[in-house]
């Protein structure tokens, strides 16, 4: 059977991984013939069933850890059962009715999204992630600034149409009401709807291409961006919750993964590129294990899943935890909570009643 793909496996083989693989996930402990054949139910000896799991070995399905007689999933094995034998388990009126009432609490964005990472967590007992609204990084519709007393100014910023931010930041040196005046001109003529995140990096752009003839109006320009805008390159682009739920199972609770791990998640860079790649895709996304492409989430899956709102895609969320995660209940549970965090922020657009 070496040679043969996943379409090839016989149904008894596919019922058999499937039960090995539901109570490894239960247990997290290999499994031997003996216990497999006593769970299967089927009237096979031991002696079949260790066959079907050499075959299983024999195609990349399973795998033997260390010396154990037993056997465990691999991540190609996980694939299989996540694809093609999994039966999603609908989610109890208890859960359903903790998600709707916190996601449809009233609050802001900031609130909404905390409230959606800690809920994908507590339902799951693992980590949950919600990066934020792209929308909530935010356009720019117009801009005042204030001078204050000593090198300090005072923004006032009109986002997303409607929403004004007030900021203030230190400068390089004092600027007169009139510089401010033309500074904020020159970024409503040029960024009015632009994502204030882009505004900083295309006047550096700008400069660099034009350095020879840059006036002081420009660098005044740029000096003063740089500062007003400083704090968004630092500002979290997603929310985690329940990371140490992680440091409860047993494969990834060794100090040297653990440290890889939590490193990654204060980096942000490996798991918001993995989080980007479920930006085009419908539904739910499952990457098991080295399909992430990032050696610390080997031994991970990470289950995403969109929200979006009036049809537009704003952020994506999902759980982090062992490849041995309970699937079955996790997808539901991701899925109904992008839909309600969608619908939450669809209707936090709404102007109060």
């Amino acid at each position: 059977m070496a040679n043969k793909d996943f379409q090839e496996l016989g149904e008894r083989a596919q019922y058999l991984l499937k039960v090995l693989i539901q109570r490894h996930i239960r247990d997290g402990q290999p499994v031997g013939s003996r216990a497999l054949t006593r769970d299967s139910g089927l009237a096979l000896s031991p002696a079949t069933v260790r066959n079907v799991m050499s075959d299983l070995e024999e195609m990349g399905y399973i795998q033997s850890p260390h010396t154990s007689a037993g056997r465990i999933p691999t991540d190609k094995g996980y694939r299989f059962f996540v694809d093609s034998l999994l039966s999603v388990k609908p989610l109890k009126v208890p859960e359903v009715d903790r998600l709707r009432i916190h996601l449809e609490a009233s609050g802001g964005t900031q609130t909404l999204v905390d409230s959606a990472s800690n809920l994908l967590s507590g339902l799951t007992r693992l980590a949950g992630v919600v990066t934020l609204p792209k929308r909530e990084l935010v356009a720019l519709r117009e801009i005042e600034f204030l001078p204050l007393s000593g090198n300090r100014v005072l923004a006032v910023m009109v986002m997303n149409g409607q929403e004004i931010q007030n900021r203030v930041f230190d400068t390089d040196r004092p600027y007169s009401r009139a510089e401010l005046r033309a500074v904020a001109n020159y970024l409503n003529q040029q960024f009015a709807g632009r994502d204030v995140r882009s505004v900083r990096q295309r006047l550096l752009e700008d400069m660099r291409a034009h350095q020879e003839h840059v006036s002081q109006q420009m660098r005044s320009v740029v000096s003063v961006a740089q500062r007003l805008f400083a704090d968004d390159e630092a500002e979290d682009d997603y929310v985690l919750a329940g990371q140490t739920n992680l440091m409860e199972f047993a494969e990834l609770s060794n100090v040297e993964k653990l440290r890889e791990l939590f490193e990654a998640f204060t980096r942000k860079r490996d798991i918001l590129h993995l989080l980007d790649r479920s930006l085009n895709a419908d539904g739910v996304q499952i990457f098991i294990g080295q399909e992430s492409g990032y050696q610390v989430f080997d031994g991970c899956s990470l289950v995403t899943s969109t929200y979006t709102a009036d049809g537009e895609v704003l952020g994506v969320l999902g759980v982090i935890g062992p490849t041995r995660m309970p699937y079955e209940r996790v997808i539901p549970i991701v899925d109904l909570t992008a839909r309600l965090l969608g619908s939450a922020l669809k209707s936090g657009d709404e102007p109060p009643q």
